[in-house]
């Protein structure tokens, strides 16, 4: 005998619903390195501002840089 439609439904139902909470967990993953990409980044990006800062004061204190 053949199958009603709404088993069929309901067969392609779960296998659809297990992909959906793996790709929920995976994304959840994405989202958390993400987040630590980027906040290292920031502190990447506040370190390298303070070197820049510190380059030119030393640059002032030896006369390298142009007069205004």
């Amino acid at each position: 005998m053949a199958e009603t439609p709404e088993s069929l439904v309901l067969e392609h139902l779960g296998p659809i619903r297990t992909d959906i909470a793996v790709l929920r967990t995976d994304m959840r993953e994405v989202k958390e390195r993400l987040g630590i990409l980027e906040q290292q980044y920031a502190s990447l990006s506040r370190r390298i501002d303070l070197v820049y800062e510190r380059v030119e004061r030393i640059e002032k204190r030896l006369e390298l840089t142009p007069a205004p």
